[in-house]
């Protein structure tokens, strides 16, 4: 088989942040591009049209949105699509690019989808594991530790509060999660941390890609409403952690693993 008949498509949201899209989505797909059989070409796509135009006006650079990704395999001749998608849940975004690609099913010989992130229990954990090792340095014994998620209205944003869960049964009383657009809330997660005895928060983005949400939202000294003001006001000492989850490699490592099983599904049918 040519090397152009298998395809591995790396589907991501996206980020205006060429610094980011590199050290996060970036490495993701060479996390991956290292590890699964060389028959297949690995490429990138992203969902968000509206991050497309913005790359494409400010860096002359062109990204496939889903639909152009897949036609264009379609075009090439691949007879064997698989994408690995980096959201971090089944969500919305995920439902959407299985039911495009089920649209498709005919133009290739076989399709498949890999899991997001956070599907598994093992995911939680070495997610979770990976975000304690990145925080032990500032676990001093009076730090409280806050993951901003995004949030969403799909039924997916339970795994907020699974990591939390997590988290509680590693011992991290100390680590908090919350969203930016659905629950656990700021506020909820403020009146958490006011139970214990801090005096430092240290927050960090619980997204793959610390883009607007993380600067903006999170890490803002001039937003009041932000979770770094909202903290501060409340009397804590705040730092933040501008890094998305791309940046650590046990993250890497779960969607090059993700990719690898679903790769062997084909394998076996």
């Amino acid at each position: 088989m040519r090397l152009n008949e298998k395809e591995l498509l790396v589907v991501s949201f996206g980020t205006t942040s060429a610094e980011s899209r590199s050290l996060n989505i970036g490495a993701v797909e060479h996390a991956i591009r290292t590890v699964i059989p060389d028959s297949y070409c690995v490429l990138r796509c992203f969902t968000s049209q509206t991050i497309i135009n913005i790359i494409n006006k400010r860096e002359s650079l062109r990204i496939d949105n889903i639909t152009e990704a897949i036609e264009r395999a379609v075009q090439n001749g691949i007879r064997i699509l698989v994408v690995q998608p980096t959201h971090l849940m089944k969500g919305f975004e995920y439902d959407k690019l299985c039911r495009i690609l089920s649209d498709y099913k005919d133009s290739f010989e076989k399709t498949a989808v890999g899991d997001p992130l956070l599907t598994s229990e093992e995911d939680f954990l070495r997610v979770a594991d990976a975000l304690i090792d990145a925080s032990c340095v500032y676990d001093d014994g009076s730090t409280a530790f806050v993951f901003m998620g995004h949030g969403t209205e799909a039924a997916a944003n339970g795994i907020y509060e699974k990591m939390q869960s997590i988290f509680t049964g590693k011992g991290k009383s100390n680590y908090y999660v919350g969203t930016v657009e659905a629950e656990p809330s700021l506020d909820d997660v403020i009146s958490e941390v006011r139970e214990g005895n801090y005096k430092r928060i240290v927050l960090r983005p619980l997204m793959l890609v610390a883009g607007n949400h993380a600067v903006n939202d999170m890490a803002s000294q001039d937003d009041s409403e932000s979770w770094f003001s909202r903290f501060r006001d409340a009397g804590y000492e705040v730092e933040c952690i501008i890094e998305g989850l791309g940046q650590l490699p046990a993250v890497r490592d779960i969607y090059a693993d993700h990719a690898l099983n679903v790769i062997a599904g084909i394998s076996d049918n």
